[in-house]
Formats: structure tokens, C-alpha cells, sequence
């Protein structure tokens, strides 16, 4: 009909050439809309769609998905959606996020449906200092009493949880052994040689008892920032008192608090926290105003279409490696002391081009969650929560899984007769980890021992390799004192500028590195070692052990911690 009117059109007027024009446009108009008609589920009533709205009006770009599916739809600059490809007659729940604001949920919809709305509120952007946080478990108002019990049984076995009362942060922080028995305060004095001008610390006085450094030994009447990291909820305003904190703080670094944190604060330059800020410093933490009608909680986690819309939202920060970086760098007077974020950020695990970019989460909190050799698929049954994928729930118990850390790395190693001697290879490759080995506090070490005797024990004399340093223990092997014996130590090594105690873990004190040898990411180090044979010509036995020790003997004996040595691999040979 529409051609047959152009045909018409007689004159040659500009006039006549624009009703043609015209009439073309309407025409591909209503052609367009024909097609779009046609092909839209919506218009069949094969779809569900609807709206999503703020307070201002409609939100373009939410997260649209059905409750539980991996799959979601953006929503339109005029905040419309439309869902498809379910069956008729279906019940699902629908749920609406986008960065900034709570959740929204809308349950119970049967398709099809048209005209839904779901409203989504902002997140608060204060913090309310006089929130009281909830602790992971207890009578009431706790963690346990939504979320799924497995996980909080889970959590409390994880060190962030016990970093309150840990044993070794305790008693360095107040300088006693694990009895209570407390080293005499630090002596302040003229220095020596070079320093006689300034007032400084001296050594511990051999005459003394000594159970071991403390940082309140050397800094008396202060609090330090030891809590920024270990008690953060409690350290928020200032500096505390182990011994003062309440109620959640007891835990440490307790599950309420991580799940308030909004965002980390980083030097945009070094993609670093900021010196000077430690742990909770570095951190942009929302605790809600319970009064608050329509924002009376706020718990930043991983799920986009939580079940909770006043209380749960998505926060993407915590899927990635920069959520951990405040409490995971520190530099005490300009010696960088503990750096596993930076680590990170110079390894090829950082880098999306590398083919082997991984998160510290997808190591530390893996998924699915087993429990009881179950996966977890309910975070918060009978209390709302839905059956979800085991793959979108994730580990809470980060770091006391020693297997994790006996997969850290490879250790190769071979024995044979060579030149008349036995000769043994030891090759240690930082394969799996995307840090140093061992990395964080300046305590942990490596060390290899290499043993080597012959059919009835007797240890064979060593001609070829490295041996242990001093500080790996003089005395009996039995006990853990290895210093001596053939084998290799890995480690980050600090001395104390003024007292000149080596190798020292009290790093809040001045310190200079000494060494590190520790095996970076993708880092490999090889040892060969060659022993006499055995005298009657019998067999030799080789043993390479490799183990993982928390803290240097000396100071564990100091302080009495009784924490057992981890055997990562072990070899073993006989020829």
C-alpha cells in the first residue's frame, strides 16, 4: 500500500521527495516493530519481565538473575528486564543487585509474568562507631544462628579467628613464656661505638631469667599497633589492649568484621596499602545503624541475589587478592618485615596475561566447601537460604589446612654412588604458591636435612654441601636442633640495629635484613651433598626432609610453645 502511495507522488517538489522519505521511514519502523514482536519471548508471554527501580527512579545496569542460576541480564537505561527460557507454570525468585546498593528479592513469581518491580536501597556510606559487633557463636545475636553451622564450626578452626588469643602473638606482645613468666623491662642506655651519642637499647641481661622479647617489654605503657591486624575490630579508633578487648574481639579477626568491609584503601602508584597504615588503617569499614528502618544491618559478601535485601549485598573486592592486602603488609621503621601481598603483585599469578593469574582466595578459600566429606550447598538452611551450586560456596577455614601447605611446592631429590662418594641431589621448586616460601612473619623458616648413614646407623661423614646455621638449633637432633647437620635453611633473616639479637622475630624494633633466600614464585633452588661410603662397604640409607617451622628453637624454648615441626615432603633411599 505504502509503495503504491509513493507511486503517486507526480511532482518533483522538494516537497513531494520529503513525504516520500517519509513514508520509507515509516514503513522500516513498523516493519522493525513487526519483527521484534515476533521474536520476543515476552510478546508469546514466554518470559518474566519487569523493572528495577531506586528512589530516584529506574536503575540502568543491575544484575537481573532467577535465585540461584549463574546466569543474569543487565537491565536497560529505562531499568527494564526480561528473563526467558523457563517452563510455563514455574515458581522462581527473582533478585536485582548492583554495586552500591542492598539486594533486592522478589520470591514466589510464576511464569509468566509481566510488570514485576524490584527496588533496590542504598547501602549506607557512614560508619556507626557505637555497633556492637556479632560474635560467631552464642545464645543469641550471633553468626550460627543464620548461617549454616558447618561453616562457623569451619571458621573457628581458622587462625584469623584465634588471632586474639594466639599463644606466640600473646607472648611476644607482652614478653612472658606461655606460663606467664615475664622477662625483666628492656635497659635503656648509651650505645656503643658508633651510637654512644644516642640512648638505646641494650641486649637482655644474662644474669636475668629471659623468656623471650616482648613489645611491651621495649615499649612500656604503650599499646603499638600489634591489634590493627590482630583484634581490628577493636582497633578501629585506636590501639588496645589485648587484654581489654569484648565480646567478638576475643575471636580476632571475626567474621562480622570482614563482612563490613566496604573497600581498602591503596597508593594508587604502588597498588599498596599506604605506609604507616596497617591492617584495619587500610580499611573503609561500614558498621550499620540497627535504627535505621530500611538499612538496620550490612553484610558485604559473594552472592548476587541474596536472600536478605536489608541486610546482604555483592561486594566484588572480596574475590580479590586486594581485600587481603592490609593486614598481609607491614613495614615497621622503613624495613619492609612481612609482604605476602607484595609478593603476590611481583609474581605471575598477578598478571591476566601470564596463563596463571590466581587470586589468594582461589588458594585460601577454594570451593566447593567439604565438610564431614560433604559439600556445603546451603549457607543458611531454614533461616532463607536457597540450595546453590557447591562451587559458589566458599572455604572459610583459610590457612590451618596443612595440606595446603605441604602442596606449596616440589621437592626432587636423588642419591647414587659417584666418585666413590654418595651423592645427593635436592631440588626445591616453588611451583604451586603464588608468595614467597614461607612468607608473612619473619619467624617462619624452611629447612632441609639431609641425612645420610650406613646398614647399622652410624652417620656418615659429609665432604660435599651446605650445613645448617647455628640458628637452627645447637644440641640434639632428637629435639629439633639441627644446627650443623648437613641440609640448607630457608629464610627471611632481620637483626636488631642496636642490640644486635640475630636473627630476631621482635621487628617492632629497629631491624636491617640481613638475608633471604626464601623461593619466590616459580623459584627453584638446587643443593648437592656427597658423604664418605660406608666403611664395610654395606648399604647406605639416605633421608631428605624437608620441614616448616613456625619460629626459630631458641625463642620457642624461650617461650615455651609447644608447636610441632610440619614435614612437607620427605625421600628416602637405599644402595
Amino acid at each position: 500500500m505504502i509503495i503504491k502511495n509513493l507511486s503517486r507522488i507526480k511532482d518533483n517538489s522538494y516537497g513531494g521527495y520529503l513525504c516520500a522519505l517519509g513514508l520509507l521511514v515509516m514503513a522500516a519502523f513498523a516493519c522493525s516493530v513487526f519483527l521484534w514482536q515476533a521474536e520476543t519471548p515476552a510478546a508469546s508471554g514466554d518470559a518474566i519481565s519487569g523493572q528495577v527501580l531506586d528512589e530516584h527512579g529506574p536503575v540502568a545496569g543491575a544484575n537481573v538473575r532467577i535465585q540461584g542460576d549463574k546466569k543474569t541480564v543487565l537491565t536497560d537505561k529505562s531499568g527494564n528486564f526480561l528473563l526467558s527460557g523457563l517452563p510455563v507454570g514455574a515458581k522462581v525468585n527473582i533478585s536485582a543487585w548492583k554495586d552500591g546498593y542492598y539486594c533486592a528479592l522478589q520470591e514466589n513469581v510464576t511464569h509468566p509474568k509481566k510488570g514485576i518491580q524490584l527496588k533496590l536501597i542504598r547501602y549506607q556510606l557512614g560508619d556507626n562507631k557505637a555497633y556492637e559487633w556479632l560474635p560467631p557463636e552464642g545464645i543469641k545475636n550471633a553468626c550460627v544462628d543464620c548461617h549454616n553451622p558447618a561453616i562457623i564450626a569451619m571458621s573457628l578452626q581458622d587462625p584469623h579467628l584465634k588471632a586474639a588469643a594466639n599463644p606466640r602473638f600473646l607472648t611476644m606482645y607482652y614478653g612472658t613464656d606461655t606460663q606467664g613468666n615475664q622477662s625483666s623491662r628492656t635497659r635503656y642506655d648509651k650505645g656503643r661505638g658508633v651510637w654512644k651519642h644516642l640512648v638505646v637499647p641494650w641486649p637482655p641481661d644474662p644474669a636475668q631469667p629471659y623468656y623471650g622479647p616482648g613489645y611491651q617489654l621495649d615499649f612500656p605503657g604503650t599499646t603499638g599497633n600489634c591489634t590493627a591486624c590482630h583484634i581490628p575490630g577493636a582497633a578501629l579508633s585506636r590501639p588496645v589492649d589485648p587484654r581489654t578487648v569484648k565480646g567478638a574481639d576475643k575471636y580476632g579477626v571475626h567474621c562480622d568484621f570482614c563482612h563490613k568491609i566496604a573497600d581498602t584503601k591503596m597508593d594508587p602508584v604502588t597498588r599498596m596499602p599506604f605506609l604507616r597504615f596497617p591492617g584495619v588503617h587500610s580499611l573503609d569499614i561500614r558498621r550499620p545503624f540497627t535504627n535505621d528502618k530500611e538499612r538496620p544491618q550490612l553484610f558485604f559478601g559473594t552472592f548476587a541475589d541474596d536472600n536478605v535485601p536489608t541486610e546482604d549485598t555483592n561486594l566484588p573486592l572480596l574475590r580479590e587478592s586486594q581485600y587481603c592486602a592490609p593486614c598481609h603488609y607491614g613495614v615497621f621503621w622503613s624495613t619492609v618485615v612481612y609482604n605476602s601481598y607484595g609478593e603476590w603483585l611481583k609474581s605471575p599469578y598477578a598478571d591476566p596475561k601470564s596463563g596463571k593469574a590466581k587470586t589468594c582466595q582461589e588458594c585460601h578459600m577454594p570451593s566447593p566447601t567439604i565438610y564431614k566429606g560433604k559439600a556445603i550447598t546451603n549457607v543458611a538452611p531454614g533461616k532463607g537460604g536457597i540450595e546453590r551450586d557447591p562451587a559458589a560456596i566458599h572455604n572459610h577455614n583459610m590457612t590451618v589446612d596443612t595440606e595446603l601447605l605441604r602442596n606449596s611446592l616440589t621437592m626432587d631429590a636423588s642419591a647414587r654412588m659417584q666418585n666413590g662418594k654418595v651423592v645427593v641431589d635436592v631440588t626445591l621448586t616453588n611451583d604451586k604458591t603464588g608468595h614467597h616460601i614461607p612468607t608473612d612473619s619473619p619467624l617462619r623458616h624452611l629447612i632441609l636435612l639431609v641425612e645420610a648413614k650406613d646398614s647399622r646407623g652410624r652417620v656418615l661423614k659429609q665432604v660435599v654441601g651446605p650445613k645448617l646455621p647455628e640458628w637452627c638449633g645447637v644440641g640434639k637432633a632428637k629435639k629439633g636442633h639441627y644446627g650443623g647437620l648437613p641440609g640448607k635453611a630457608y629464610a627471611k633473616l632481620l637483626k636488631e640495629k642496636w642490640t644486635e639479637v640475630f636473627p630476631t622475630g621482635a621487628y617492632w624494633n629497629h631491624t636491617e635484613l640481613v638475608s633471604d633466600n626464601r623461593l619466590a614464585a616459580f623459584a627453584t633452588d638446587a643443593s648437592t651433598y656427597a658423604f664418605t661410603p660406608p666403611a664395610d662397604g654395606g648399604k647406605a640409607a639416605i633421608t631428605v626432609t624437608l620441614l616448616h617451622r613456625r619460629a626459630f628453637i631458641n625463642l620457642m624454648e624461650q617461650k615455651k610453645w609447644d608447636v610441632p615441626d610440619i614435614v612437607m615432603a620427605r625421600r628416602q633411599f637405599l644402595f
